[in-house]
């Protein structure tokens, strides 16, 4: 049984994962504007990520006899000066989301929610992977800098990734 203070941020969380989809869309939208369509597939399929996060919070809450309120949320960040500063926005965003992950397991920890540890601890997992994508990308960007043929290489390569959502997720 989850307790007051648990639902409530378990629910809060999985309207921030929304509200990722959302800050996601905002720097895809930079990109596809700057005609980067390749970092513009990056951050869709980031956006499609964020909104399979959000479900896996939605249906853990209804799994455990909770109800899930969706709640609006503030506009997203939508002026970027450059590519490197969108993922370095990107970065920033994802270890705030780590923080927040690490919060709902101190929390479950305390309280001693089994379940819900087990839940969280594919997130933290996930967490670990999210921030080494943000910093290798940031360390290509910064390293190719204005060089248009290798940005035009880096955008191709982006613009391959896709979503598979795991099975075992």
């Amino acid at each position: 049984m989850l307790s007051e203070k648990l639902h409530v941020a378990l629910n809060e969380q999985m309207n921030y994962e929304f509200y990722s989809a959302h800050a996601y869309m905002a720097m895809a939208a930079y990109c596809t504007d700057q005609n980067y369509d390749g970092f513009a597939n990056f951050f869709l399929v980031q956006a499609e990520e964020e909104r399979f996060h959000a479900m896996k919070f939605y249906n853990f809450l209804s799994d455990m006899g909770y109800r899930a309120t969706v709640s609006g949320f503030e506009h997203p960040e939508n002026e970027f000066n450059s590519l490197l500063h969108a993922f370095k926005t990107g970065l920033s965003h994802e270890k705030e989301v780590t923080r927040r992950i690490y919060n709902l397991a101190d929390i479950a920890l305390d309280e001693r929610e089994h379940a819900t540890m087990a839940f969280l601890k594919w997130f933290i997992d996930e967490q670990v992977e999210e921030e080494a994508s943000f910093e290798n990308l940031i360390r290509k960007i910064e390293r190719i800098e204005n060089d248009s043929n290798a940005i035009f290489m880096l955008d191709t390569e982006l613009a391959a990734r896709s979503f598979t959502p795991d099975n075992e997720a």
